[in-house]
């Protein structure tokens, strides 16, 4: 355990954000509304075909742009948190729409905006179909930004979802902190430095830089994913590494993950933030897994930038650098 120098051990949950009440949450508003087929991403029957819809959003980041006065990379990150849920349902992302609430119009940040939606739907290699802003100052301060992504797949391509015992499990390196946990990050940071203070590691001019890196798109590994017959995928969003157990009840092994960014080990000294509470907030440098027989997951590697991470066995839990999370 890591503790910073109160002696006080930061969790996501004394930050702001309790995960465990948010799935609550969730599951309360699923209940009333009625189950839909599929897990990241809302998949429609629509006849030789699946319709799937994604929608998410930025989330707190967007206040360390605001700080910066810098919202060029946002609109990538709305838009890489949605496709990213596609890709691992196992569908191709055709089309997105964006909502901008403000409580007050300003053109600069919404041309800076717009150019980040843009850059991610190129990278994504979808359209922009669409959006709205709405002017709300007595419910919003500052601004939010979501979207939803629309996505179509043949049938006989969605992937399954379902880990089995034996499964080896390939992993893709992200980004940085991507677009989640940035609760904590953020109430980590700032508890000695701001924003703008120096970055003390490489790549970034101030700290507020390195936690505003866009989140990685991936897209890209949909078709080789698709060739090497991967039976689930999981994008290493909120709630960390505990992604991996949507793709079937069973034990998890993670022996060789990318190394975390020095973003990670930063948060983690200055919020004093034990182990598990980081690999169960963050992606700490693997943004997506992908689980397919063993056979065929160094093919999959080699076809992509990415590498054998670990294996499914019998069992339950994510076992990931020592820990049981």
């Amino acid at each position: 355990m890591t503790e910073d120098a109160d002696g006080e051990e930061l969790t996501y949950a004394e930050a702001g954000v309790d995960i465990e009440a948010s799935e609550a949450a969730t599951a309360a508003l699923i209940g009333a509304v009625g189950d839909s087929e599929g897990d990241y991403a809302g998949l429609l029957d629509i006849g030789d075909r699946y319709l799937a819809l994604a929608t998410d959003g930025v989330g707190t980041k967007l206040l360390v742009a605001e700080a910066l006065e810098d919202y060029s990379t946002v609109g990538i990150d709305c838009i890489a948190m949605n496709v990213n849920d596609l890709v691992a349902a196992g569908v191709r992302p055709v089309a997105f729409v964006d909502y901008l609430a403000v409580d007050e119009p300003d053109e600069r940040f919404a041309e800076q905006v717009g150019e980040g939606l843009a850059r991610g739907a190129e990278l994504s290699d979808m359209a922009l179909v669409g959006g709205e802003t709405a002017v709300m100052p007595e419910v919003v301060k500052g601004l939010d930004l979501a979207g939803t992504c629309a996505g179509l797949a043949a049938k006989d391509a969605v992937f399954d979802g379902e880990a089995e015992p034996g499964d080896a499990l390939v992993g893709w390196e992200s980004s940085g902190i991507h677009s989640n946990g940035l609760t904590l990050a953020r109430e980590a940071v700032t508890r000695n430095h701001d924003y703008t203070d120096d970055c003390p590691f490489e790549g970034y001019d101030t700290l507020g830089a390195a936690l505003l890196e866009p989140t990685r798109i991936y897209t890209d590994l949909l078709d080789p994913m698709r060739e090497h017959g991967v039976r689930g995928a999981a994008h290493v969003t909120g709630g960390g590494w505990t992604n991996l157990e949507r793709l079937g009840d069973h034990r998890y092994v993670v022996e060789d993950p990318f190394d975390a960014q020095p973003v990670f080990e930063f948060v983690q000294s200055e919020g004093g933030v034990s182990d598990a509470e980081m690999h169960r907030t963050f992606n700490m440098g693997t943004g997506f897994v992908a689980a397919l027989d063993p056979d065929a997951a160094a093919s999959l590697a080699e076809a992509t930038d990415g590498r054998v991470i670990g294996r499914v066995e019998a069992g339950e839990g994510v076992a990931v650098r020592g820990l049981e999370l």
